[in-house]
């Protein structure tokens, strides 16, 4: 938008404003961008004055990892997602199957892993209710898949191993090889993408969010053509290589970022998976898991990983690694070394997400090797997840390094992500976890491992600033200053001084000016 004398003024005034690095009292906005601030904004005429009304403005939330497309799908299949018991799960899958009886496949998402012990599902469970027709429900950290055995029966699964990946006889799969047997059997066409797409922009503006990074696209999946059919908030891409095709998929990664490039969508951004999840015990661990003597289990080859991160960084894109375990940290970083020693120097700004575990003297290579850290500040926390099937295979001296998070923003670049759908996309929620360790509910008292704990200016940064930066959006968005766009929040008060800064409700979000929710 250009910034001609005779476009519209619409005046912020009656509350604080916090622009990233300060407060001020007012902000004025003129085609979609930020006009002027403090006593400058209420010079001269405007077409509008929104007041405040006491109120705390600040930058749009970012979010530097997520799956908005799957967040969105959660809603079009049997409704499993926090609810709380197998009982719940199994009645919720019956009565969609009654529901919908033409519909060839039964396909949900979001079912809470700790329900069965050690996260195991039985398919006799799903038979019961539906013995017809393939039933695939996707576990809520999306790491797993519970099928009836109709459905592995299709994918042709046996009771022993897929691929290397160990999964339940009783019908549970786990990581991407196994569950993708199952997965790439379901008929296209079930699901609505322009929905779910559309679903995820309403819950991210009504959250305060205005730029979000889909952190796994497979270059199949329509993602891409849902995100440009259905413009609404800013979202980039990232595009999963995958082990065994990476070769082939690189010139189709080229060709999809010329394809997908406008105002609100990009896609130039890889995404690697280093590991799998601990909770499954497919996290790449340096010391064997407690009570065994597995170490996780890596995704990719070493050699083949320091290869492809080496050609895609030599292609110009953005590397995105996830990485949970100490293991799965060192080889994500061991990659970005390799693919920085092998290519010319640019601003590459590599991600690592998760960090989940990282061994102290892993810490100054991310600052070493200019890697931005993307934390999950919402994991931060002992939850049911954590105290039933984390911790038990970490062992208490493991478990409590876990989410070093004051101890990465005080020594690198950091920007927050929430995982959505595996956990609230709400930055608030996060803010609150960030600063007290804590769950919502406010235990344990003190907090978990509370040394690492931040203040809520700095969580606040890593939503705004932060992300920005892994977006190389710095000199557009994350902070207010005259010429940067106009990606607002409106808040009912200040979340770093608030009591509990995930009950501030969120008033308005503007994208470039526009205002898309309140």
């Amino acid at each position: 938008m250009t910034d001609s004398a005779d476009e519209p003024t619409v005046v912020f005034r009656g509350g604080t404003v916090w622009t990233g690095t300060g407060r001020t009292h007012a902000l004025a906005v003129r085609g979609g961008r930020v006009h002027a601030l403090g006593d400058a904004a209420l010079i001269g005429d405007r077409a509008a004055e929104i007041d405040l009304a006491g109120g705390f403005l600040m930058p749009a939330f970012g979010d530097g990892h997520a799956h908005p497309v799957l967040g969105g799908l959660e809603r079009q299949g049997p409704l499993v997602t926090g609810l709380a018991s197998v009982a719940e799960i199994v009645e919720a899958v019956r009565v969609y199957a009654e529901a919908h009886p033409d519909v060839p496949w039964i396909v949900g998402a979001g079912y809470d892993p700790t329900l069965a012990p050690d996260g195991v599902y039985d398919a006799r469970w799903l038979d019961a209710v539906v013995p017809d027709r393939p039933v695939v429900l996707r576990a809520g950290d999306y790491h797993a898949v519970w099928c009836n055995s109709a459905a592995l029966a299709r994918a042709g699964v046996e009771d022993s191993t897929v691929e290397g990946i160990v999964r339940s006889p009783l019908g549970t799969l786990r990581e991407w090889a196994a569950c993708d047997l199952v997965l790439r059997l379901i008929p296209p066409g079930l699901t609505d993408l322009g929905a779910a797409v559309r679903h995820a922009y309403a819950a991210y503006a009504a959250a305060g969010v205005t730029w979000v990074q889909d952190a796994w696209v497979d270059l199949d999946s329509g993602f891409a053509d849902a995100y440009l059919a259905n413009p609404g908030l800013r979202v980039a891409l990232a595009l999963r290589a995958d082990p065994d095709h990476w070769r082939d998929q690189l010139p189709l990664f080229r060709a999809e970022r010329e394809r997908v490039a406008t105002d609100l969508v990009s896609a130039h951004t890889v995404k690697f998976f280093t590991d799998g999840v601990i909770e499954t015990e497919t996290a790449a661990l340096l010391a064997p898991y407690a009570h065994s003597c597995g170490h996780g289990t890596p995704v990719w080859p070493r050699t083949e990983l320091l290869a492809a991160a080496a050609a895609v960084d030599a292609a110009g894109f953005q590397l995105h690694l996830h990485a949970i375990g100490d293991a799965g940290v060192r080889l994500a970083l061991d990659a970005v070394e390799h693919a920085t020693a092998v290519n010319p120097p640019r601003d590459r700004r590599p991600v690592i997400t998760h960090v989940q575990l990282v061994d102290p003297a892993d810490v100054p290579r991310f600052r070493e090797l200019g890697v931005i850290a993307n934390l999950q500040p919402y994991w931060a926390q002992l939850d049911p997840a954590q105290t039933e099937l984390t911790i038990p295979r970490l062992g208490p001296d493991r478990a409590a390094a876990q989410y070093p998070i004051r101890t990465l923003t005080a020594t690198t670049r950091v920007s927050f992500g929430s995982d959505w759908p595996v956990d609230s996309l709400k930055p608030l929620e996060g803010v609150q976890v960030a600063m007290t360790r804590q769950t919502l509910a406010g235990d344990p008292p003190g907090g978990w491992v509370p040394a690492e704990r931040i203040d809520g200016e700095t969580a606040l940064a890593c939503y705004t600033a932060g992300t920005a930066y892994q977006a190389f959006a710095e000199h557009e968005r994350g902070t207010l200053a005259v010429g940067r766009q106009a990606d607002l929040a409106l808040l009912s008060e200040d979340p770093t001084t608030a009591g509990r800064p995930a009950d501030v409700a969120v008033l308005g979000t503007w994208l470039a000016g526009r205002r898309v929710w309140g």
